[in-house]
């Protein structure tokens, strides 16, 4: 016998769902007779790649741990003093745990179906509450990206308010942080907005065209200032005041809601998660209830279920993009779910009596380090201060030995300039920190050290009696019950088990492409060498991160196409908006400044359009065929007419319809002709890899969703990643940062940290590693067999809108469910009856009303796509019933659903179908049943009685409202 030695574990086929047995049984049923057939009769061969992917052979599991191990071993893990927004914290090991490792939390999608969403809507509703009783505001979002991007949305959000004429000037307090200002300043120049920096203190208030202005408290510098005169002062003015502001400090601080701010801004990375070299950490935002209908991001609101039971969904949805399109103020499409939910969980766990004790914690042994300093001779500079200390040396020559001393100790201070330094204490700072500071300035001035730990005892707060706080806070039991780790572990999972994830079933979204976030991808997230890292370092202490940022970066330009990638954008929309930018920033370096107009297809994601009035173009929408493919004369007619002006071309490929466009190549002709460039929204990229790319089909630059295409999480909404590539004659136009020096770039920051979401890259870095070139085509094809495979199945039983020319589509599909309301069935009911067969819903209503867009990814087996066209054809099945009248048109299956445990427990039981019909739709669900937690929501209700912080329904106050329903389109 011979034998035939070849590797037996390749990731690949773990990732890609079909064996080889399943893929001959696919091909069969789609009337192909090889995958490299479909892959022929689906995407154009004008388009094809002439060569493989030029990216490192595959690693196994176990190869790529133990390289990514060394990678991460150059990083240096110091202590860091230099706070600017970034401190160290601990992030409890149960939460760590339970919801940071583990994929019933991770892999969850936007909260769009609430009814099986019902656990991430309770922690972000405690999230909520956090935000708003520490802030003294009246409400407040479910996290936004970073605190940068909060303030400038903050700052979009009163420029939009203000009824003073002709303003356009905001203040910026010298104390807000500096990365903080970088990002206003790229988002405000796009809008005419000019950004006044100096003291808050000397400023005239009063100066014409003031609409706003922003302040920091504790203050980058670390001094504490009493902002109650200058908001008056600031309205009398007719200003609005924003603040940004450090959560934990707010525990001893009297609150930004206290001294009169409009909105209140901030990051709440203090709040157990890792500074992981820039994020993701959830900014939140803050603000009166007056602006509740134009706050941006998303709220989380109570409603009632049908049953009358208390029920938590996503409410207010007035500035979604997908509603308001090119009338949206904010691109904001995504939240930092994940975030939200560690910080809101680290103050459960903690509750308020410890995250104050953190709180004195920190100040006390500041005041000592403070004290210690000053017995040596040490001018410091802050009046007030709660953490930080701003410390004057006599000379250049004393602080560079102070630096090489504290960094041979594996000591990071901030440095302000030659004779400044800045040290900023933390929740981990004990005694001994403290000891060998006091000891490491004593060497480097020569006089005698000290060494034992000095362990504050009683202290005086020294602070003026309108800054200390006297309101409380966090007082509801979900904050006062859960500090015991038994009681937190079961609440955590009490949550979790009201949740449907990718760890129960296909989540067979369109457009949002829900694959494996693979265990082996995720474990390196949670290593100290890649969390503990402060962004703003020596960069020789991040050399595994910086070889990290390289290769991804050329990995990425290699599937593209392109020349250049950046990192930074830390969502999709984000993503759009900086490739926009770049369009902009090149048209002006080339005397062409007055180029502003983007033509968007009419189905295009609603970001685009957003995104592209943010950038300050005007938007002109191009129409579609009736086949879904945009209308190639009317786009060569709009481009000639506008070409003058005409900046660039925002599509998405293949289309948001599902279809490879054959004329794409012409399309990017034409608006090159027209001196425009082509921004490709990278949403399906997931159907390009190894195929095409967008630099073959023509386009300029492009935004790569790493949380879709690339397996990291969405995290339930939340963390996304945007990267954007550029051919090479955009390179230059690529955002920098402030702080850091990102690669020599010059352009503004669009996020806070210089490479966006650092710590969650090594899951992409990880998928690219271990799939390897012909990999990750594999799985392109794999994913494109999928889709064909359930159009094969369901296309009897549900009409499919949009194929290409031979009839195929791409990696989804969309199911035309509109002829189903002459029976009085919608989408909608579709949606939540599927949530008894244990899925979660396709992409609903989105591109096109009424309709229902699948996406299997190639993550999913042939067992599981069976299983999910099983359950539509019941529900079709369901629908006939009613259509000829067997199942009344009103109490019937549909209408009622979801149908959980409580409601066919009732004793009598009245409806016109069984009890196992209701629960036991399919024979597979007797063996895994997933129990929706509440009965399908009034979402009017929800938002007639808003109530967005942890409260119980007897205390609904009734408010009435006439709102914008939820959005349910898909999620950056």
């Amino acid at each position: 016998m011979t034998l035939h030695p070849k590797p037996a574990d390749l990731f690949v086929d773990r990732h890609n769902g079909p064996d080889e047995a399943a893929i001959a049984q696919m091909l069969r049923t789609i009337g192909v007779d090889s995958v490299e057939q479909l892959i022929d009769e689906t995407v154009p061969a004008a388009i094809r790649l002439q060569r493989p992917l030029n990216l490192p052979a595959a690693l196994t599991e176990r190869a790529f741990l133990a390289k990514f191990k060394q990678i991460a071993g150059q990083n240096k893990v110091y202590k860091n003093y230099i706070g600017l927004g970034y401190h160290d914290t601990a992030l409890p090991a149960v939460i760590q745990r339970n919801i940071l490792e583990n994929p019933g939390w991770y892999t969850a999608y936007t909260p769009y179906q609430a009814e099986i969403a019902q656990g991430r809507l309770e922690a972000l509703i405690n999230y909520q509450t956090v935000v708003m009783d520490l802030t003294g505001m009246e409400i407040a979002n479910a996290s936004l990206l970073d605190e940068g991007t909060a303030a400038a949305e903050a700052l979009h959000m009163f420029h939009s308010q203000t009824k003073k004429k002709n303003a356009n000037k905001f203040f910026v307090s010298e104390q807000v942080l500096p990365q903080t200002i970088d990002v206003l300043r790229t988002r405000a120049t796009p809008l005419g907005i000019e950004l006044v920096v100096g003291d808050h203190r000397t400023i005239d208030i009063a100066m014409e065209g003031l609409f706003g202005a922003i302040l920091q408290y504790p203050g980058a510098d670390g001094e504490v200032f009493d902002y109650t005169d200058f908001i008056s002062q600031a309205h009398q003015s007719g200003l609005f005041v924003v603040v940004a502001a450090d959560l934990i400090s707010l525990t001893l601080l009297t609150s930004p809601g206290e001294m009169g701010a409009d909105a209140c801004v901030g990051n709440s990375q203090r709040f157990g998660v890792p500074m992981g070299y820039g994020g993701p950490h959830a900014g939140f935002f803050a603000t009166k209830d007056a602006f509740k209908r134009i706050i941006p991001g998303r709220i989380i609101g109570q409603s009632v279920d049908a049953a009358g039971n208390k029920a938590y969904r996503m409410a207010l949805q007035t500035r979604e993009q997908h509603i308001r399109r090119e009338k949206a103020t904010s691109n904001i499409c995504t939240a930092q779910v994940l975030l939200s939910v560690l910080a809101g969980m680290y103050a459960v766990y903690h509750g308020p009596q410890r995250i104050k004790q953190f709180a004195v914690n920190i100040h006390a042994f500041t005041q000592i380090l403070a004290q210690e300093l000053g017995s040596l001779g040490i001018d410091q500079l802050n009046e007030n201060y709660f953490d930080t200390l701003h410390l004057k040396l006599e000379s250049p020559e004393l602080r560079h030995a102070l630096r090489k001393e504290a960094e041979d100790l594996g000591i990071n201070f901030r440095y302000f300039d030659e004779t400044s330094v800045g040290i900023s204490l933390h929740q981990n700072t004990e005694a001994a920190d403290v000891a060998e500071i006091v000891d490491l300035f004593a060497r480097i001035l020569g006089k005698e050290t000290r060494t034992e730990a000095l362990m504050p005892t009683d202290i005086e707060l020294k602070w003026p009696a309108s800054l200390i706080r006297q309101s409380s806070y966090l007082t509801h039991p979900i904050f006062n019950t859960h500090h015991s780790e038994h009681e937190m572990l079961r609440y955590m999972k009490h949550l979790e088990n009201k949740d449907l994830s990718l760890a129960h079933s296909m989540i067979p979204l369109g457009s949002c492409t829900m694959k494996l976030n693979a265990t082996a991808e995720m474990i390196p997230v949670t290593w100290p060498e890649i969390g503990s890292l402060h962004p703003f370092a020596p960069r020789d202490q991040a050399q595994g991160y910086t070889e990290i940022f390289h290769d991804l970066e050329k990995w990425l330009c290699e599937v593209t196409g392109f020349a250049a990638v950046s990192l930074q954008p830390n969502s999709g929309a984000q993503g759009e908006y900086a490739g926009l930018l770049v369009i902009r920033a090149y048209h002006e370096a080339h005397d062409q400044g007055h180029r502003n107009i983007a033509l968007i297809p009419a189905s295009a994601h609603g970001t685009n359009p957003a995104s592209a009035v943010m950038a300050g173009m005007q938007v002109v929408v191009v129409k579609s065929t009736e086949e879904g493919n945009i209308d190639v004369a009317d786009l060569k007619e709009k481009a000639a007419k506008y070409a003058d002006n005409l900046s660039c071309l925002m599509v998405t490929y293949p289309s948001t319809h599902g279809v490879y466009e054959e004329t794409i190549i012409d399309i990017c002709q034409t608006i090159h002709e027209h001196g425009g460039r082509v921004y490709m929204d990278g949403a399906n990229m997931n159907a390009q890899v190894g195929l095409t790319s967008p630099a073959t089909i023509g386009a300029d630059v492009c935004h790569l969703n790493l949380h879709k295409t690339f397996c990291i999480p969405h995290g339930g909404g939340g963390p996304g990643v945007g990267p954007i590539g550029v051919v090479s004659d955009l390179s230059s136009f690529l955002p920098g940062h402030a702080v850091v020096s990102a690669d020599g770039r010059k352009a503004g920051a669009v996020s806070s940290a210089p490479w966006g979401s650092a710590s969650i890259l090594p899951i992409s870095y990880a998928y690219i590693s271990m799939m390897g070139g012909e990999g990750l085509k594999r799985a392109t094809e794999i994913a494109i067999l999928n889709a064909n495979y359930i159009k094969a199945k369901l296309e009897e039983h549900y009409p499919v809108l949009y194929t290409g020319a031979n009839g195929r589509c791409a990696h989804e599909m969309i199911l035309d469910c509109r002829q189903f309301k002459k029976a009085g069935i919608e989408v909608e009911d579709i949606a939540k009856r599927l949530m008894d067969y244990g899925y979660h819903a396709p992409t609903v209503s989105f591109p096109v009303a009424g309709t229902l867009m699948v996406e299997p990814t190639e993550s999913e087996s042939k067992e599981e796509l069976d299983r999910f066209c099983e359950a539509m054809i019941s529900i079709r099945a369901e629908i006939r019933e009613i259509e000829e009248g067997r199942a009344d048109a009103k109490d019937n299956v549909l209408k009622h659903a979801p149908h959980t445990a409580a409601a066919v427990l009732i004793h009598n039981w009245d409806r016109p179908y069984s009890r196992e019909q209701a629960v036991y739709p399919a024979e597979y669900t007797r063996a895994a049943k997933f129990w929706p937690s509440v009965s399908r929501i009034d979402s009017a209700y929800g938002d007639r009685n808003l109530i967005c912080s942890c409260t119980s329904i007897e205390e609904y106050a009734d408010q009435e409202e006439q709102l914008v329903p939820t959005d349910r389109g898909p999620s950056y």
